[in-house]
């Protein structure tokens, strides 16, 4: 888990203005956000890729789990045996076999 330095990682607007290169080499290499400022109010948040892809792999995964818990309170559900063998069933019909 990142956790942001409140030294070294939030800086005002009017600094990525002079040190664009500086702040991207900085995100890359500690792996922590940057928290922009204008006018001494948070405004954006500069993150690494590879940083911003693990969050938005876990926003995907907790709106799967959402989901599955609105189809499991709308009673949308059956149990695995029969999940299973649906998936059987359909598996043999196109394929001709059971794999």
């Amino acid at each position: 888990m990142v956790s942001i330095n409140l030294k070294n990682d939030i800086k005002p607007i009017s600094y990525i203005k002079s040190h664009a290169a500086d702040m991207l080499r900085y995100v890359n290499e500690t792996k922590n956000p940057l928290v922009i400022t204008q006018n001494g109010e948070a405004k954006a948040v500069l993150v690494d890729v590879e940083q911003y892809q693990k969050t938005q792999d876990a926003f995907a995964l907790l709106n799967l789990v959402r989901l599955g818990e609105r189809d499991y309170l709308l009673g949308k559900t059956k149990p695995l045996d029969e999940a299973f063998a649906a998936i059987d069933k359909k598996i043999e019909k196109r394929y001709g076999k059971r794999i």
